[in-house]
C-alpha cells in the first residue's frame, strides 16, 4: 500500500486493520512532513474503505515518537524559511485524527512526545505498555506544548494536564492511564498477539478489554494533592508563588518549582494561556490558535534559543529573553494569540 512517505512510514492490510508503522528507530521515529501527509493519504482512503474496521497506529524501535523533526525545523528557520506548511499540515492532521469515524488505536511502547503524542493521543483508543514514557517538554526548548495539546492537557483532572504542560516532566503508563491520557494499559509482549485480534474482530473494544491490565498511578497521592492545589491557580504569577510558599515544607513542590525556573519565560506565559483556554475550545479551535501561536513562535528568540542548547551545543545553559517570568509583558503574550488575517489556518 503507497500513500507515500518512502522509507519513513509504513502502511498494511491486516484483515480489517489498517496498520501504520512509524519506521524511524534511529531518529525515534521523528515525524517529517512527508510522514504526516502520507499519514493523511490513509485515513482518507481507509475511512472511505468499509472493509477496514479499525486503524492501528504503531512503531518500530525503542521510541513510539520523540516528536516532531526539530533539527530540521531548527535550520529551515535560521535559514529563513520557517516551514510554517509543515506544521499547517500536521495541524490539520491532528484535527481530522480527533474527528476520524473509525476506531483509531495507537499502541504506545517507548516514548511519546510532541509530534509523536499529535498522531496518537487524538483518537479514540490510547494503549500504553509498562515501556511507555508521555511527555510534552516544548516548555524547555523555547516552543509550546502544540500538536493539539490544549485541547488534551486542560481535560485531565486535578490541574494534572497543566502542571504536565508546565514543567514538561515525563510520565509513566499508570500516571496516564489514571489522568485519562491513556484508555488502556497491556503488557508490551501482549501487542503482537492484540493486533492479530484486532485483525479479525468487529469490537475492536472488547478485544482491548480482554487485553488489558491493571497499572498503579506513578505519583504519590501527596503530590497529586500538591499538583491539584498549585496548579488550579488563577494565574501563572499564583502558581509560582503557590510553589513558592509551599517549597520550604514539600519536597515535591521545591523540585517542581525549581524545574520550572529553567524553562523559557515566554514558553510558560503562553503555555498558561492556551491550556487555561483550551479548556472551553473545540479541537478545531484549538489547533487555530495554536497555529497563531506557532507563527509567531518561529519568528521569535527563544525556540532557536533552545534548539542550540539542547541539540547543538548539547547541554548548554539557554539564554532566554526575556529571561525572567515577570519580564515578559502581557501585551507580547497577547500578540501570540492575534489573528493571523488570511494566514489563519484553514482546516
Amino acid at each position: 500500500m503507497d500513500f507515500g512517505g518512502g522509507d519513513e512510514i509504513r502502511f498494511e492490510r491486516l484483515g480489517k486493520a489498517g496498520v501504520v508503522t512509524l519506521t524511524r528507530p534511529k531518529a525515534l521515529n521523528a515525524i517529517t512532513h512527508d510522514m504526516v501527509k502520507a499519514l493523511g493519504r490513509a485515513l482518507d482512503a481507509w475511512e472511505e474503505d468499509t472493509g477496514v474496521g479499525v486503524v492501528v497506529v504503531k512503531a518500530e524501535g525503542r521510541a513510539f515518537s520523540a516528536g516532531g523533526d526539530i533539527l530540521h525545523i531548527y535550520e529551515a528557520g535560521r535559514a529563513g524559511e520557517p516551514p510554517v506548511d509543515f506544521f499547517a499540515d500536521e495541524y490539520r492532521l491532528n484535527a481530522r485524527i480527533a474527528r476520524f469515524q473509525k476506531p483509531y488505536i495507537a499502541l504506545i511502547d517507548g516514548i511519546v512526545m510532541g509530534g509523536g503524542v499529535g498522531i496518537s493521543f487524538h483518537g479514540s483508543h490510547r494503549v500504553l505498555t509498562e515501556n511507555a514514557q508521555f511527555a510534552m517538554p516544548e516548555v524547555g526548548i523555547g516552543f509550546f506544548p502544540d500538536v493539539g495539546a490544549s485541547h488534551l492537557l486542560p481535560d485531565l483532572g486535578g490541574s494534572f494536564g497543566m502542571y504536565l504542560g508546565l514543567t514538561g516532566n515525563r510520565i509513566r503508563y499508570g500516571d496516564a492511564l489514571w489522568s485519562g491520557l491513556a484508555t488502556h494499559a497491556i503488557k508490551a509482549q501482549a501487542q503482537a498477539g492484540l493486533l492479530d485480534e484486532l485483525a479479525t474482530s468487529s469490537d475492536p473494544s472488547a478485544e482491548l478489554r480482554n487485553f488489558s491490565v491493571p497499572a498503579k498511578r506513578e505519583t504519590e497521592q501527596q503530590d497529586l494533592d500538591s499538583i491539584a492545589r498549585h496548579f488550579s491557580q488563577s494565574s501563572l504569577a499564583d502558581i509560582i508563588a503557590s510553589l513558592d510558599e509551599a517549597a520550604a515544607g514539600d519536597a515535591f513542590a521545591a523540585r517542581t518549582l525549581a524545574t520550572i525556573k529553567t524553562r523559557s519565560p515566554t514558553s510558560l506565559h503562553v503555555a498558561w494561556r492556551e491550556i487555561s483556554a483550551g479548556s472551553t475550545l473545540s479541537m478545531d479551535e484549538c489547533m487555530k490558535m495554536e497555529f497563531r501561536i506557532l507563527n509567531r513562535m518561529l519568528a521569535g528568540h527563544d525556540f532557536y534559543e533552545g534548539i542550540r542548547a539542547a541539540i547543538i551545543e548539547k547541554g548548554s545553559k539557554p539564554e532566554w529573553r526575556p529571561a525572567g517570568l515577570h519580564e515578559v509583558r502581557t501585551a507580547d503574550i497577547d500578540a501570540y494569540f492575534a489573528p493571523l488575517g488570511d494566514k489563519e489556518l484553514v482546516l
